[in-house]
């Protein structure tokens, strides 16, 4: 017999604009989801897809340009690759 497990969850309300709904609603009806599933799906994918500190501190260097390394051809970046 399979294992059933239950999420307790809390009613909770939310003012969105009319056009946010109406997307909402679209979205939820095309994926064959209720609104509220949707809704749910998307916010846990917001706060699951976020970096952490350490991947945030890469992402800035990265756009700072600090230590930057550029080469001038594409042997000589797998040159340094294979290192």
């Amino acid at each position: 017999m399979p294992m059933t497990t239950t999420t307790a969850r809390t009613q909770t309300a939310f003012r969105l604009s009319n056009a946010l709904l109406e997307r909402l609603r679209r979205e939820a009806e095309r994926e064959h989801r209720s609104l509220n599933n949707l809704v749910e799906l998307l916010l846990m994918e917001a706060l699951e897809d976020r970096p952490n500190p350490e991947t945030l501190a890469a992402i800035e260097e990265a756009r700072s340009g600090k230590d930057k390394q550029t080469f001038d051809s594409i042997e000589s970046l797998m040159a340094e690759l294979m290192r």
